[in-house]
């Protein structure tokens, strides 16, 4: 783009000034019209990491373009300033820190236990004026506005460059949905055009003005009635130095840093240092200041001089010299001391008056006294403009001052040396700016109707998705290799898998992820009917060993405000019993072979005291029949997944009340998922089956792309009985339920479903193969329980499993089927899994 040949951006299209204006009155019906497309927070972070990463690299031809376009010098520090400000990390911690989450335009239960909604929603057309003074602020004020899902029309100087049209440019085009793109509207114009400013101000449902008392006044009488002005208008900072504090050349030093920084045009520099002389009256308390004044003018001198100053313009020198003069003149009379740099370039005016000024700036620093008793009552008359203060004290001095500071009007303490610096998700003059780019709305509709009804959202439409990134495929062990290398910034919490297929793996979130996670996870196990206001749950999730099922499921309940009996799966189930009584639990959360042995062994007296009434599991799957058994027999209502997840990845699925088998809907809220050719990696055709790729959106440390997971399923085609549009998949298994054995490939699932089919048997299946003299053996083992004769049993498994007949009739396999006691069947130690297919090939 060069200024020649276009001046505005409209909706991601750069046009000229005639077109520009003959657009400005459809503003309104623009909006209108966008609006009714929600903007997921998810889109406006995937662009602005695109951008993000293309501020980080000089040769990207952004980089170089918007370059081009500041000071010399300057280039590197705002492009990396606006770079960090885009990066995932950085939103992810506003969303959260600012509307509490990553999603907060979804309306959620702010308590699960009511059937009431809330959620963020964008306050509509939102106009942003912003200051000439600070390239960055103009672009980022937009980004806030995506994230709060607005409409947003940029206003900028006609002196300013292209740069902020260049960057709004460059999101719309890293989004391919369109609805950043269409969100945007940048306009440059001199605030002298009334009549533009007028047609966006009257427009408007809410405006971001940066500048000051002129530019806020101004706002003020152009908005439309009940339209939000949210003023970032200029503001003091200062710095208040006890005696022991002043009297530390470093101190002293780091003060003069943030006074050279950016030449005290922020407005978190320091324009004031304050002394405290708390117990000094008179001559003595003069001299004192006067003498902390000069030793700070020394101070001042060696950073300036390692700091080249730029020279202000003509209106800001006159403003200057006229301050000096005057205090110059103030020395007679003993009210100021004025040290100053013979080039002009820094000056320090001590002044014996306690009551807050504005410095004029470049370099100008006003030392005043402050005894700390009077604090509030001095810098009160000034709350309206008060911002930052420096504090330089002991622990408790910096505590009390910081009291004081903010009953005066303060909103930010920071160390010396520090003032210009932020923290992600810092609030911004004492509030958040996306709460006041947003409305907190709120649907509370029939109980009964919305039971389980976790999101609204989802029985309007199908989620808008970013599309599956542009990278090679990942397996387990590139995920343990990469942890070498992780930030240990993103390593709070460290899990291990159960096992079940292979050797334990490691897993690693950071709090903010696996607080995330469950969230998410808590929603779905809503909509799979699990009700916290009425279900008296026990987890009987296997603990310990870093495996993170129950710890899981304790945040999952804890989450939801539901009744929780934390358990745990134990041996004794008689002991387990006595507390599900005890406790009144009429809702179990575990492994299905741990639940169908407690319930099979205790299943009279805990259908004596009233029954349960609710089963959710996790990990694995009950077959039909045992559905049948646990229905018919023990009383059980409900018997739903609790989840589809994997320690790695964390949850990534949820049943709802109208999921059968093993039918889950996609947790969209965290993670993309593909389905890929068994054989091939390429996507399948829907409704076919294939390996399982999972994205992780939500992930600040281990972020997985296009990771296979090791389960084979199939998006299930078609709208849910249940109302709601987010994706459905049907898993089928795991690549290693599939054994080659005797030259065949063997499924695990078709022997189990023959053993329902042929056998009615609703017991545990477990396969073992091994090596024989002459061929290899597979062995079939069934609970005793339920299978009393194998021969009847190894007939009938090798009738209907065709591979089975083939491979035995040719030699190549010993078939054997074999009943067992249900303590002999092999489980994992970590999580407690069925182990399905044991081989024992490989341990030879």
């Amino acid at each position: 783009m060069t200024t020649t040949s276009v001046l505005h951006l409209w909706q991601g299209e750069f046009v000229d000034e005639a077109e520009a204006g003959r657009r400005l009155d459809t503003l309104a019906e623009l909006a209108g019209r966008v609006l009714t497309r929600p903007l997921p927070t998810d889109v406006v972070l995937d662009a602005c990491a695109v951008v993000g990463r293309d501020l980080t690299d000089p040769t990207s031809a952004l980089y170089v373009r918007l370059a081009g376009q500041l000071p010399a010098g300057q280039a590197r520090a705002v492009l990396g300033e606006l770079a960090a400000a885009l990066t995932r990390e950085a939103l992810e911690r506003k969303l959260r820190r600012e509307l509490g989450g990553l999603r907060p335009e979804r309306l959620t239960r702010p308590d699960a236990r009511e059937t009431v909604y809330e959620a963020w929603a964008p306050v509509g057309l939102l106009v942003h004026i912003a200051p000439g003074n600070a390239a960055a602020v103009a672009p980022l004020s937009v980004v806030e506005g995506l994230l709060a899902g607005n409409v947003n029309v940029l206003k900028t100087s006609s002196s300013d460059s292209d740069l902020a049209l260049d960057l709004l440019a460059a999101l719309g085009a890293a989004d391919p949905s369109g609805l950043i793109a269409e969100r945007v509207v940048a306009l440059r114009f001199p605030s002298s055009r009334r009549a533009w400013l007028e047609a966006l101000c009257e427009q408007a449902d809410a405006i971001a003005v940066w500048g000051g008392e002129d530019a806020v006044r101004a706002a003020d009488e152009l908005a439309r009635p009940g339209c939000r002005v949210v003023a970032w208008g200029h503001r003091i900072s200062f710095a208040y130095l006890t005696r022991r504090a002043a009297s530390e050349d470093g101190v002293l030093d780091a003060l003069a840093e943030d006074v050279c920084r950016l030449e005290q045009q922020a407005c978190s520099s320091p324009q004031v240092i304050y002394l405290d002389t708390e117990g000094t009256e008179g001559t003595e308390g003069t001299e004192e200041l006067f003498a902390f004044a000069a030793r700070f003018a020394e101070r001042l001198a060696k950073v300036s001089g390692e700091r080249p100053a730029p020279a202000p313009g003509q209106a800001e020198q006159a403003e200057i010299t006229t301050v000096q003069q005057l205090a110059l003149l103030e020395q007679h009379l003993g009210l100021t001391r004025v040290f100053a740099a013979e080039d002009g370039s820094w000056r320090v005016l001590a002044d014996t008056r306690p009551a807050l000024d504005a410095s004029p700036l470049h370099r100008s620093v006003l030392v005043k006294p402050l005894p700390r008793h009077a604090v509030t009552a001095t810098l009160r008359p000034m709350r309206r403009y008060l911002q930052t203060a420096a504090v330089a004290g002991d622990p408790a001095e910096v505590a009390a001052l910081s009291r004081a500071m903010f009953a005066a009007g303060v909103t930010r303490i920071t160390p010396v040396g520090s003032m210009l610096e932020s923290y992600e998700g810092e609030p911004h003059d004492g509030v958040y700016a996306l709460q006041r780019y947003s409305r907190r709305i709120s649907l509370r509709p029939t109980d009964t109707d919305f039971a389980t009804v976790a999101c609204p959202d989802d029985l309007i439409s199908a989620p808008v998705l970013p599309p599956a990134p542009v990278a090679p495929l990942l397996g387990k062990e590139g995920v343990q290799r990469a942890l070498a290398t992780l930030d240990p910034r993103h390593a709070h919490l460290y899990f291990r898998s159960g096992g079940s297929t292979g050797a334990p793996a490691l897993s690693v979130f950071t709090c903010d992820d696996y607080d995330n996670q469950m969230l998410a996870a808590a929603d779905g196990l809503l909509t799979a009917g699990f009700d916290p206001a009425h279900d008296r749950a026990a987890n009987l999730f296997y603990c310990g060993g870093m495996y993170g099922s129950f710890i899981s499921f304790f945040s999952i309940l804890e989450r939801l405000n539901a009744t929780q009996i934390p358990m745990a799966a134990g041996p004794d189930h008689a002991m387990v019993a006595d507390a599900l009584i005890a406790h009144g639990a009429d809702t179990l959360f575990g492994m299905p072979s741990y639940l169908w042995q407690l319930l099979h062994a205790e299943g009279d007296r805990l259908r004596a005291y009233g029954g349960i009434r609710k089963v959710f599991y996790g990990g694995e799957h009950f077959t039909a029949e045992q559905r049948r058994v646990l229905t018919e027999e023990l009383g059980v209502r409900v018997i739903r997944s609790a989840a589809y997840g994997s320690t790695d990845l964390g949850p990534l699925g949820y049943q709802c009340a109208s999921s059968e088998g093993s039918v889950h809907h996609v947790l969209t809220d965290l993670h993309t998922l593909e389905i890929l050719d068994p054989y091939e990696d390429r996507s399948v055709a829907p409704g076919e089956p294939g390996r399982l790729v999972f994205t992780s959106r939500a992930r600040a440390g281990q972020r997985l792309e296009r990771y296979e997971i090791g389960d084979l399923g199939r998006a299930v085609p078609g709208p849910c009985a249940c109302g709601s549009h987010v994706p459905r998949l049907e898993l089928l298994g795991r690549y290693g339920d599939v054994v080659r054995v005797g030259t065949y490939f063997v499924n695990y699932r078709r022997i189990v479903q023959a053993a329902q089919e042929r056998l009615a048997y609703h017991g545990e299946v477990q396969m073992v193969v091994e090596t024989g003299t002459d061929r290899e053996r597979l062995t079939v083992r069934l609970d005793e329980q339920y299978a009393t004769d194998p021969e009847s049993a190894r007939t009938a498994l090798a009738r209907e499993v065709t591979e089975l007949a083939s491979a035995v009739e040719e030699g190549l396999l010993t078939l054997t089927v074999q009943t067992v006691a249900r303590d002999a069947f092999e489980h994992t130690a970590t999580s407690g899994k069925l182990r399905t297919v044991i081989d024992l090939r490989r341990r030879r």
